[in-house]
């Protein structure tokens, strides 16, 4: 019997992927990485156009509180201060995200935090008794009518194609208020972009490694397994099995892109479209991730989309039968010892990056402490 060429084949070179490529390379394994697109990086890759770094798979800012993360990923790339603040467009009026003392001044003129709250109080008095079975319901009884109607419901409905009173309420669990004239989206302490565009990072961590792109593992499966003794693999899990305990469900973007012969499109990196019957949930203007001072300017709609095995999986779909349907693939997954499964279609869960970054460094202590 031949041995195998590589110790670890790792499929998929998204952050989880590339983590693990860079830790196990790192410490002398012999490592190959392959990748459906044409690119490394997941969707994190990053094409330069017009001398802005264009975030092609949406927009994606780095935050954490993790200062061992932090300092992780600082030693290949450097990030910038951009601090994520969004604003939302609902008719022909601009409200800051998250709901802030800004956003209740401009919904109803409230100054003190006081009447901030009186207001909200005043707004969701007689949802207070129910019990939550979808989102409209969830939504009122945490912000009430004003809030839900301008802000949310629209948004929601175009996210899951879906009315919002067949959407669950597990979807909005909570809604952060903040009662602080802060828009600052995230808590974290550290946040920012990289330096250059998330693709300086991709090419760090997979410095010396041998890496195939436009390679499927799917087509031609039985020949990259028996070329490692473990597979590191950060794709659906379902189809791993080929899907024999059930499809798992996941809601998909599309995005459509445009170079604008003007300098300043919106003044911000991100608008969000709360209307129902503007079919975009958002707009991402990317040179404002970095400040870039291209003559011209590019942006990206962005439109949430029904999952065919044609698109991209993007966001799983937690309800309860997805949950259960995973934590079976996630118990038949013991029984395959030569594959490691990581990261968001692997493990079902929206992960933030930080997350991913932090999951890995311990997977990867844990496998090598073991290998």
């Amino acid at each position: 019997m031949l041995s195998s060429k590589y110790d670890y084949l790792v499929v998929g070179s998204g952050l989880a992927g590339a983590i693990f490529a860079y830790e196990a390379n790192k410490r002398g394994y012999k490592v190959k990485v392959i990748d459906k697109r044409n690119h490394i990086g997941g969707n994190l890759y990053c094409e330069n156009i017009e001398g802005i770094n264009v975030h092609k798979y949406g927009a994606h800012i780095f935050h954490t509180s993790n200062k061992k993360v932090w300092d992780y990923l600082n030693q290949f790339v450097s990030f910038n201060n951009y601090i994520n603040s969004p604003i939302a467009k609902y008719k022909d009026k601009i409200y800051n995200l998250p709901f802030n003392m800004n956003t209740f001044y401009q919904l109803w003129n409230t100054i003190t935090v006081k009447e901030a709250k009186d207001k909200i109080i005043a707004e969701t008095s007689k949802y207070k008794d129910i019990n939550p079975i979808n989102l409209q319901q969830q939504a009122l009884k945490l912000v009430g009518e004003d809030i839900y109607y301008k802000l949310i419901k629209g948004y929601s409905e175009k996210q899951w194609n879906q009315d919002a009173t067949k959407i669950p309420a597990f979807v909005i669990k909570r809604l952060p208020l903040r009662f602080t004239y802060d828009n600052n989206y995230f808590n974290d302490t550290y946040q920012g972009v990289v330096v250059g565009g998330y693709n300086l990072l991709f090419e760090k961590l997979l410095e010396g490694i041998e890496v195939e792109l436009n390679k499927d593992f799917f087509s031609d499966r039985e020949n990259l397994e028996n070329s490692a003794k473990k597979i590191v693999f950060t794709g659906m899990i379902d189809k791993f099995f080929n899907y024999q305990l059930g499809r798992l469900n996941y809601r998909s973007l599309r995005f459509e892109e445009e170079i604008l012969d003007i300098d300043n499109f919106q003044g911000n990196a991100v608008v969000n479209y709360t209307e129902r019957d503007i079919p975009y949930t958002r707009i991402i203007e990317h040179k404002h991730f970095e400040k870039s001072d291209s003559l011209k300017t590019v942006i990206s709609r962005e439109y949430p989309l029904d999952y065919s095995d044609e698109v991209e999986p993007y966001y799983p779909i937690n309800d309860d039968v997805n949950n259960e349907i995973y934590q079976r693939y996630a118990e038949l997954s013991k029984s395959r010892k030569d594959v490691i499964f990581c990261g968001r279609l692997a493990e079902y869960k929206y992960y933030d990056m930080h997350i991913i970054v932090e999951k890995m460094l311990e997977l990867c202590e844990k496998e090598f402490q073991r290998s």
